[in-house]
């Protein structure tokens, strides 16, 4: 099991599935939950991070609603040039970054790392390393934001879990602002979905 999860995270693995539309998790537009977390948001120049974007709905949005400073990382090159095209004029105004790379090979400071169906494609044997990798990544007092899968799945991914669980491997790093039942769930996960708002603890 572990050397098939291995092969899930790489470049060759996550293209094949772009390329042949197996995206079961992408729900085709921002989710209502962040979009509600976003508009509520003041300060439009804040450094945010969007690791293993996907088709990146969310930044989307976000550069829509006139943000200035978004990052978007993804480990599959075939994705990556495609939202370079998408995203081609503000990436020339310098208000978006789209990456190719390892998420865990990043590096940069962001006031706000934004979730949502990243945790659930990585490795389980992972979720540590994420953690500490997410609050390395923020600045002091920086927010990771987003939705987690409040389920358990066969296979994957996604991998799935519980609030339990999750709380032990973001406890250590991070203030809980917000790790609750989601309440504005899309129909499909109404009930299977946990948003969280979680604040470094680095001074």
């Amino acid at each position: 099991m572990q050397e098939n999860q291995e092969i899930m995270l790489n470049d060759q693995y996550w293209s094949e599935r772009y390329q042949s539309n197996q995206t079961r998790w992408d729900i085709g537009q921002v989710a209502l939950a962040l979009k509600q977390y976003f508009d509520q948001l003041i300060d439009k120049n804040i450094a945010i991070l969007i690791p293993g974007c996907g088709n990146a709905h969310e930044a989307a949005y976000l550069l829509q609603q006139g943000f200035t400073n978004v990052t978007l990382i993804d480990i599959s090159e075939i994705l990556v040039k495609t939202l370079q095209e998408k995203f081609t004029n503000y990436i020339e105004k310098g208000f978006c970054r789209v990456i190719h790379q390892d998420f865990f090979t990043h590096s940069n400071r962001y006031d706000l790392i934004i979730e949502q169906t990243f945790f659930c494609a990585i490795d389980p044997t992972l979720r540590t390393s994420y953690a500490i990798k997410m609050n390395e990544l923020l600045k002091p007092n920086g927010k990771l934001v987003g939705l987690l899968f409040d389920c358990d799945f066969v296979g994957g991914p996604p991998f799935g879990g519980s609030k339990e669980v999750y709380e032990a491997f973001f406890k250590p790093y991070f203030r809980f602002k917000i790790f609750e039942k989601c309440t504005n769930s899309i129909t499909p996960r109404a009930g299977n979905e946990l948003f969280i708002n979680l604040q470094s603890l680095k001074n």
